[in-house]
């Protein structure tokens, strides 16, 4: 991959009858408890995370950070939430690991041409243990939440008793619309991150309910500023880190460079060779070290090669203070502003680096305000306890 390539997101299937309608009245929602519907009543919560990363700081991206910012928020605000996610989670958060007893595949098995890679078999029988085990507890949870990316809880929602929601974290992806697709009737109510990801799975999910991701403002705090630029987030070729370093370049700017390494290929062919004393690479930080380097920062850059659906670096720069210069692609346009952001024309690094000096002229204390008054955990959160408690309206 030359530096300037860009990799599309997965392009959804052609137009389909969608199989999906909002949850009617039935046998099985009749028999939901009435009391935890109303406002203020504590729910038991299960949180379904991903299988392969652990929710923990440092975070493998803005899946496990959201997990974790969810679950301590509802936590705090009275309700009880079990996490099922990878081994090596947060020990605070009570996390029941999957996957909870592996399985043991013969010799004979592994040798049959069907056999898939070790990884993807494991993740597959930890969430249909699972489902099944949830099966078997009916009682035990007001509502199961899958925050992961996985189809199984997806296609196995009819297997429980208690309703059962899915966040649309990613564009569309060929397993979960099939899992979607599968039952003639789909029990699943859906929210999305954001109104660009609700619209993109519209042809198969008509009717997602918006919940845009939030982050602790507390944790994320004001930073001073300063003179270089940063640049934060899974270093893969779709996050675009090889336009904030043009950019930066164009703009004479430092750029420091901060995330997990998804893809040692990229990093090493796109990355590792522009390092020098004025571009870095700070590594895989932790969220005080995270905040640190964003809120000592003249502005972030934010350069996806994709449909972003969310952004969560996004909200974490505005509530560092740290104003936003970046594309507008996915769903950025809808979660900033004017007061807060400069966005140009998608894989345009003359236009990014151009923006570098009104980006960083906005004021500090807007962007604050956007991401407390936008962007907050506090927001996020009451729009889970709402969408929550819509599912047996």
């Amino acid at each position: 991959m030359t530096p300037s390539a860009e990799r599309p997101p997965p392009r959804p299937p052609g137009p389909a009858t969608p199989s999906w309608t909002p949850p009617r009245s039935s046998s099985r929602s009749s028999s939901w408890s009435s009391s935890w519907t109303s406002a203020g009543t504590p729910l038991r919560i299960a949180l379904i995370a991903s299988a392969r990363h652990p929710i923990r700081d440092p975070f493998a991206g803005g899946l496990e950070a959201h997990t974790w910012t969810l679950s301590k928020a509802l936590r705090a605000r009275g309700h009880e939430v079990t996490i099922f996610a990878g081994p090596g989670s947060d020990p605070g958060l009570g996390v029941v690991e999957m996957p909870f007893r592996p399985p043991r595949i013969s010799e004979a098995a592994c040798r049959d041409t069907s056999m898939v890679a070790a990884h993807w078999l494991a993740e597959h029988h930890a969430y249909l243990q699972l489902m099944l085990d949830l099966s078997r507890a009916p009682a035990r949870y007001d509502i199961v939440h899958n925050n992961s990316l996985h189809y199984l809880p997806v296609a196995m929602a009819a297997v429980l008793s208690v309703p059962v929601v899915t966040t649309l974290h990613t564009p569309p992806t060929p397993w979960l619309e099939s899992a979607i697709q599968a039952p003639p009737y789909c029990p699943m109510r859906f929210s999305a991150v954001s109104d660009h990801t609700a619209a993109a799975w519209r042809h198969v999910v008509p009717a997602a309910t918006v919940v845009r991701n939030g982050i602790d403002t507390e944790r994320w705090h004001p930073g001073p500023g300063g003179e270089e630029l940063v640049w934060s987030g899974r270093i893969v070729p779709e996050k675009g880190a090889h336009f904030a370093i043009e950019a930066a370049r164009l703009a004479g700017r430092g750029l420091r460079l901060a995330g997990p390494v998804g893809d040692t290929e990229y990093f090493e062919a796109c990355i590792r060779p522009r390092l020098d004393r004025t571009i870095t690479y700070a590594g895989h930080l932790s969220q005080p070290e995270l905040c640190e380097l964003v809120g000592s920062s003249a502005a972030a850059v934010v350069s996806p090669c994709w449909d972003e659906p969310y952004g969560l670096v996004i909200a974490e720069a505005l509530a560092c203070g740290t104003p936003v210069c970046g594309f507008a692609r996915g769903a950025l346009p809808e979660i900033v502003t004017d007061d807060c952001a400069r966005l140009v024309e998608p894989g345009d690094r003359t236009a990014l680096a151009a923006a570098v000096e009104p980006t960083t002229a906005l004021s500090r204390a807007d962007a604050r305000r956007h991401a407390e008054e936008f962007c907050s955990m506090e927001v996020m959160t009451r729009s889970y306890e709402r969408f929550y408690r819509s599912v047996s309206a």
